[in-house]
């Protein structure tokens, strides 16, 4: 393993009890992974360490520097027309929650 992966893979022991309850919660085969630790992060399919680096939240450019660190946040607009209705800021955060969830079961 090199320095990237051996951050990745530490990174991800502190947030899992293992490596194969990591690979469950990502939805990516545990062979995947191991093979990303044993061959590199550069020899792996782009695909797959976005999708890593998305579901961790951290960025993929310092990621391959060997770096782990949160991805820049992104700028968030909502827009949301309601008939003069004044919404809480919390119950905005539920609202857009509900959408969020009704877009994943649209993605199955």
């Amino acid at each position: 393993m090199g320095i990237s992966e051996d951050k990745l893979k530490e990174y991800i022991l502190t947030k899992y009890k293992s490596i194969r309850e990591f690979t469950v919660a990502v939805n990516m085969p545990y062979s995947t992974i191991d093979s990303i630790f044993k061959r590199g992060i550069r020899k792996a399919s782009i695909d797959n360490i976005i999708k890593i680096c998305d579901f961790l939240n951290i960025s993929v450019d310092a990621l391959i520097e060997g770096i782990i660190e949160p991805k820049s946040p992104q700028p968030h607009t909502r827009a949301a027309h309601f008939d003069g209705t004044e919404y809480t800021e919390e119950q905005l955060d539920r609202i857009e929650a509900f959408a969020k969830f009704i877009k994943q079961e649209d993605d199955k």
